[in-house]
């Protein structure tokens, strides 16, 4: 069966017609990630890039209550898939589409894409020419000087001209040296080797003083050079680097190549001098290792600052990014924790005030326990004492009098001296 561009929208209205019947209760929640994942494992790689292009438009719908729980180990299964069928070095694109897309499904505390013991990617071998007897370096130069005898004066335009002062001079050794590097920048660990660490400072002096020997500028670029970039030509960027020999003389002149590995020095710097938890205690430098990483750092920058393009802006874009970093070290040195913080039940559940007061309220029921007889004065006497019997018993209150104070009206009536006469008596 041949599959096309036509299959494939047929492909896509299926699933999203499954995705409607997940939201309208019709199937279960998992039958757009098993069609998906059965797709993209029948597609060729082209056609998975379009089935992939709708997956990432629907990332808001995967993230959904309805489908996250359910779907998210498929879509991980199904990455993780596509990854393992993609080249690093030819599909770089696609790789990253798909690194992002997991970035933005998962949040960032999901223990699936974190690498919580801090482990290095120990596959990612430079492989380059480690057979002295095998290079072409010194057959080149032998061929270029041959070459140069045989060109007549004027032959060459003077924008083509080479500039023999500022070349660098490549030999097997500057080439093996320099390559052997990845190694310890991909295994840092081995700096804590004394041997291993010898190795590392001998290489590296040689080629920062390369660096440092023969700078970078502007003039360099012929102007055919210049004219292309002013053209806004379309760049390519691999993922790995080219290791050939015949390219080592222009690496070293770009200026983009070199920042390359002067930040992979910074960032194996910062490493080495680090709190990382899962580091092993053996793992210390000593104070001349430090010194020394001290003053190269300072190297390494001044050499970042003196690269043509803004040189010093990058330098500083680097030194605030490798700053930033020691808080992702922090977060990581304390096991991830999620950045989500739950809220805390409260103790007393609040009750939401009434707008009117209830009928209960003025017969004494309400919050405040008061029965309200409509004015201030009369609310105040009524709710004096809560219970009328106690406050009829209450000792202020004097119900049964003396019997002088009984008749004392009426003997001040009867006294002759007060002259009360007999019809006010």
């Amino acid at each position: 069966m041949q599959i096309n561009h036509a299959s494939c929208e047929t492909c896509l209205a299926i699933i999203s017609l499954a995705i409607s019947g997940v939201t309208e209760g019709l199937c279960t929640a998992t039958t757009p990630f098993v069609l998906l994942g059965d797709v993209l494992d029948c597609l060729p790689l082209d056609l998975c890039d379009k089935i992939f292009t709708f997956v990432e438009k629907n990332v808001g719908t995967w993230k959904s209550n309805t489908f996250y729980s359910a779907g998210k180990n498929y879509l991980l299964r199904m990455c993780n898939d596509l990854l393992r069928r993609l080249s690093k070095s030819q599909n770089t694109v696609f790789c990253g589409r798909i690194q992002l897309f997991l970035a933005r499904l998962f949040p960032l505390s999901e223990k699936s894409g974190l690498n919580l013991q801090s482990q290095f990617n120990l596959e990612n071998v430079t492989v380059f020419n480690v057979n002295e007897q095998e290079s072409t370096l010194g057959q080149k130069q032998t061929e270029d000087r041959e070459d140069g005898m045989e060109i007549e004066e004027g032959e060459m335009g003077d924008d083509e001209a080479p500039n023999n002062n500022s070349s660098i001079p490549i030999d097997y050794n500057l080439y093996r040296k320099f390559w052997s590097l990845q190694d310890f920048f991909r295994n840092p660990v081995q700096c804590y080797d004394k041997g291993s660490w010898k190795v590392f400072l001998k290489f590296s002096e040689e080629v920062l003083q390369v660096f440092k020997s023969y700078k970078l500028d502007d003039t360099q670029a012929s102007r055919k050079k210049i004219e292309e970039l002013k053209s806004g030509g379309e760049h390519v960027y691999f993922a790995k680097f080219l290791t050939s020999e015949k390219l080592m003389d222009l690496q070293l002149s770009d200026s983009n190549f070199r920042r390359h590995i002067l930040v992979q020095y910074l960032i194996l710097f910062q490493y080495l001098k680090g709190q990382v938890k899962f580091k092993s205690s053996n793992y210390v430098l000593l104070e001349e290792q430090s010194a020394w990483i001290e003053e190269t750092t300072k190297l390494v920058h001044q050499l970042l600052c003196e690269a043509p393009s803004a040189g010093d802006k990058f330098s500083k874009m680097v030194e605030h990014i490798l700053s930033t970093e020691e808080n992702w070290n922090a977060w990581k040195n304390e096991g991830c924790p999620s950045y989500v913080k739950e809220r805390q039940p409260d103790s007393k559940p609040l009750k939401m005030a009434r707008k009117r007061p209830a009928p209960e309220d003025f017969l004494g029921k309400g919050p405040n326990k008061k029965i309200l007889m409509g004015n201030e004065e009369l609310t105040r006497l009524w709710n004096l004492c809560p219970d009328n019997i106690e406050a009829c018993k209450s000792e202020t209150r004097e119900f049964m009098p003396s019997l002088e104070q009984f008749f004392e009206e009426a003997m001040e009536q009867a006294d002759p001296e007060n002259m009360v006469e007999d019809e006010y008596k």
